[in-house]
């Protein structure tokens, strides 16, 4: 059912770019948790710290581990870890993984690298060290971050290391180990009892693992602006795909062509304000992919870093009005350090800005 277009170059460039790559430095800087200890004193809450920052591939994989001390630089260099409230990752529990995941799939994931296996999917998605903990991090901060909204610890959240939106239920895909939006919209309905969730997703891949998971159910409001399908992975997206059953017309899909870039980005957003509008959401999940900006080596398109903060304050415009405030944001693919950057830092100042 889900068109495979693309991948044979994927992996093409995986291993040119493992090559390319070799010997670069990726280990991160130290991180400390001073900022943990504060009194808070902004509503918007940063997950950022070593243990997230492990979730990375080896060996030049385009999606390593030097993701977030890229984005905490430029974060330092602009003053905004000084407005925000840090807080320390946290690994998830065996059963929050489990509110969207099979126990297949989540007892493969744990016994990968004792079972010597070399790649979680197809070959986009390699065993590492602690492979099973890194992931379960990037789920659990997703958790805490959604426990401290709805408990007021925070109005707003963002995860740079997150928003991996291609994992299925049953399996990893695409650079995807655990799917932690999967989870937050999971933990949002059976913990705390918010049904209509929007989730909107900028990322230059379409976010078939979030799609296709909900694509019947009619209280997850998805928008979804990419890449045409055909010229990129996964290969799924169409404006026609809209939802089935009673979820008719919950989705929205827009796939924009190669070489689209800000103009085409703002002439589509309005759209996705409709869309959020007509429904009214109770909670507002944002997947901030920085691979749509120009140069990225994965895609297409040619973004700059002002689609990310358009986004940002719209959404944050919409969460005043229907979510009181409510807002998560991940960061999701970029592969570009300059781009994604720039990218999540207009998304955190944004965020920052409009609270």
């Amino acid at each position: 059912m889900h068109r495979r277009v693309g991948v044979c170059s994927r992996r093409e460039f995986l291993r040119s770019f493992a090559t390319v790559a070799a010997g670069v430095a990726t280990h991160l800087p130290s991180v400390g948790h001073a900022a943990d200890k504060r009194t808070m004193t902004t509503p918007v809450c940063l997950y950022h710290g070593d243990a997230l920052g492990r979730y990375g591939f080896p060996a030049g994989h385009p999606l390593g581990v030097d993701r977030q001390g890229a984005f905490w630089r430029e974060a330092l260099a602009r003053g905004l870890d000084r407005r925000v409230h840090t807080q320390t990752p946290r690994m998830a529990t065996r059963e929050e993984i489990l509110r969207f995941h099979t126990e297949a799939h989540v007892r493969r994931v744990a016994q990968a690298q004792a079972q010597g296996l070399e790649f979680l999917d197809n070959g986009d998605t390699p065993v590492f060290p602690d492979v099973f903990e890194a992931a379960a991090t990037v789920v659990g901060s997703a958790v805490d971050g959604l426990e401290r909204i709805v408990s007021d610890g925070c109005r707003r959240t963002f995860q740079p290391i997150g928003g991996l939106h291609h994992a299925r239920r049953d399996g990893s895909a695409g650079f995807c180990v655990f799917n932690d939006l999967g989870v937050t919209i999971e933990t949002l309905r059976s913990k705390y009892s918010i049904e209509r969730v929007a989730y909107i997703d900028i990322d230059v891949h379409h976010g078939d693992g979030v799609f296709y998971a909900y694509e019947r159910d009619p209280d997850l409001i998805l928008a979804d602006i990419h890449e045409d399908g055909r010229y990129l992975y996964p290969g799924t997206g169409r404006a026609d795909e809209t939802g089935k059953g009673k979820a008719a017309g919950t989705k929205l899909n827009i796939p924009l062509p190669p070489g689209a870039g800000d103009k085409e980005f703002l002439e589509a957003w309005p759209r996705v304000v409709a869309h959020l509008r007509q429904f009214k959401p109770q909670f507002i999940l944002f997947q901030a992919g920085a691979d749509g900006l120009e140069g990225d080596p994965l895609a297409h398109l040619r973004y700059s870093p002002q689609v990310h903060a358009h986004a940002a304050r719209s959404l944050c415009h919409l969460a005043d009005q229907y979510t009181d405030g409510r807002i998560m944001a991940f960061g999701g693919g970029g592969y570009n350090r300059e781009n994604l950057s720039k990218a999540w830092c207009e998304v955190l100042r944004e965020f920052l800005d409009g609270a």
